[in-house]
């Protein structure tokens, strides 16, 4: 199995700003607050965090395999 890739980096939807974050791989993230709009995002429906919504890579579990953290 590939090593997990545990940086995402998320692309806010209101203003289109691109942060690179750690993911945690012990939990979710439900809500992320923009560092330049300061908007807090959530998740999209169907997905429980935002690096499944809006991030370049999905979380740890979805890398593994098994499904959107857990």
């Amino acid at each position: 199995m590939p090593a997990l890739i545990l940086q995402s980096t998320i692309t806010c939807p209101d203003c289109g700003h691109q942060q690179t974050e750690q993911m945690p791989t012990d939990s979710c993230q439900f809500f992320y607050e923009c560092k330049s709009c300061h908007q807090v995002i959530r998740p999209l429906p169907g997905d429980c965090c935002v690096f499944c919504s809006y991030g370049d890579v999905k979380c740890p579990p979805v890398q593994q395999g098994e499904g959107c953290c857990g």
